[in-house]
């Protein structure tokens, strides 16, 4: 059972948030290292709850000036706490471990330098992007003369639930702070002593320049006790993003009372037409699957056109690289003996590896591609490799999916390679919100109607 089930004994006790408006508050959340019955956890969830929606008041009300003193004030302070960030971190890697975590979800736990570099890199990206607070979506004047606007707002107080993944802790954090949000994290215990450092260091550097430490606060203190309150406690929460696999991401959809941005699972495929080059095929398929198997935009599935002369040399280079292929049997009829593979089932089509494993299936044309591509697709990412335009633009007509990428590696559907800054996730569903969700997807919209005394007739 992964950190992402959460125990139901918090939501069947007492009243929910649903249930009541909420109120300020300023007391402090009861201590961790005190025993808790599920009435106290609500108590104290519901606290930072409602301190998290007076801090998101105050920072509506910043400007962009100030939110990107902020961002840069937390960068500085990621710089000035590597050290301690690292040592944190090494406790928990060194307990995942322990416990028989997989690579995969070790490599998502990992902070090295170079990684809380590319974090304070992407807080200065957030900083130097447009605000999109007050941005019109459009406008017009009516023929009785009044004056419409619709405009980006914040969404105010923002949950997200994940597991295993620091990184995730700062990018929401960023993204939130630079829309004009509060948060509220749940980042899972597998990354909890990492967690709480940066947790820290977010709400000092806010301090630093006079904006509320409020608006970063965490209930991982709570357990999956607090996770549970925090999923029912609608009302005082204004949207709830879960991030990680699909265990844990099916588990908030189904339980919280509080409207989810659902990001997905990446059953991530690519397609090698007849007519794709060698050298670009073996480019993009190597870095696809190796430069970060764990993550969700790795690709998964690959489907070659039967006329493609290229599978013996993307196969060899793969194999090269450590990777593992799942191969149906015209795939293996047509590779070298020399190149190992395992017959592949329904279930490799089904699964998100995270790790160098690869299915690999042929298919005769671009229709039973797609058709391959719709019955096991989680709708995250697909791509083709083709040098004919026909095809090129029926694959992205024809494949319904957040991003679909032509000639180019799946890896590149991620908020900071797209130019958002950074992602709070890649989200799957088709409301609001689709594909890689930066600051724009972190508002909602307001109409403001100005008239000079008009009345309805």
């Amino acid at each position: 059972m992964t950190e992402a089930l959460i125990h139901k004994t918090a939501e069947n006790s007492g009243h929910t948030a649903a249930a009541t408006q909420p109120v300020e508050s300023s007391a402090a959340p009861v201590p961790a290292d005190v025993p808790l019955s599920s009435g106290d956890v609500e108590a104290a969830v519901h606290a930072i709850a409602d301190r998290s929606r007076h801090a998101a008041r105050r920072m509506a009300m910043a400007n962009r000036a100030w939110k990107d003193r902020a961002l840069r004030a937390v960068g500085t302070a990621l710089q000035e706490s590597t050290e301690s960030i690292l040592t944190a971190n090494a406790m928990d890697v060194a307990a995942g471990k322990a416990n028989g975590t997989s690579a995969a979800m070790l490599d998502r736990l990992t902070l090295t330098e170079t990684r809380i570099a590319g974090l304070v890199s992407a807080l200065e990206n957030l900083a130097n992007l447009p605000d999109p607070v007050g941005n019109v979506v459009r406008g017009q004047t009516l023929p009785n003369g009044l004056r419409l606007r619709q405009v980006n707002v914040p969404m105010g107080v923002v949950a997200a639930i994940y597991e295993a993944r620091p990184n995730v802790t700062v990018d929401i954090a960023g993204l939130a702070l630079k829309s004009g949000n509060a948060v509220i994290l749940r980042g899972g215990s597998a990354a909890q002593a990492t967690n709480e450092v940066l947790v820290r260091v977010l709400r000092e550097a806010l301090e630093s320049v006079d904006l509320p430490a409020d608006a970063v606060q965490t209930v991982d203190q709570y357990g999956r006790a607090g996770a549970n309150v925090l999923m029912k406690a609608r009302g005082r929460v204004d949207v709830l993003i879960p991030r990680g696999g699909r265990e844990l991401i099916q588990t908030v959809v189904t339980n919280s009372a509080v409207p989810v941005i659902e990001t997905g699972e990446g059953n991530v495929h690519i397609f090698i037409d007849e007519s794709a080059s060698e050298d670009m095929a073996v480019e993009i398929l190597l870095n696809a699957k190796t430069q970060r198997p764990s993550v969700c935009n790795t690709v998964e599935t690959l489907l070659v056109h039967s006329g493609s002369r290229v599978l013996p040399a993307v196969a060899a280079a793969l194999r090269k690289a450590g990777v593992r292929l799942h191969t149906d049997e015209r795939t293996r009829a047509a590779l070298p003996a020399s190149i190992e593979s395992e017959p592949a089932t329904d279930e490799d089509w089904a699964t998100e590896y995270m790790d160098l494993d690869l299915a690999v299936a042929m298919v005769d044309s671009l229709d039973e591609a797609v058709s391959h591509i719709r019955t096991w697709s989680t709708g995250h990412t697909e791509a083709i490799l083709t040098n004919d335009l026909s095809n090129a633009e029926r694959f992205i007509s024809e494949v319904d999916s957040a991003a679909v990428i032509v000639n180019a590696s799946t890896r590149f559907t991620d908020g900071g390679e797209l130019g958002l800054g950074a992602e709070v996730g890649i989200s799957t569903q088709k409301l609001h919100a689709r594909g890689p969700m930066g600051l724009t997807e972190l508002t909602t919209t307001k109409w403001i109607v100005q008239g000079e005394g008009q009345v309805r007739g």
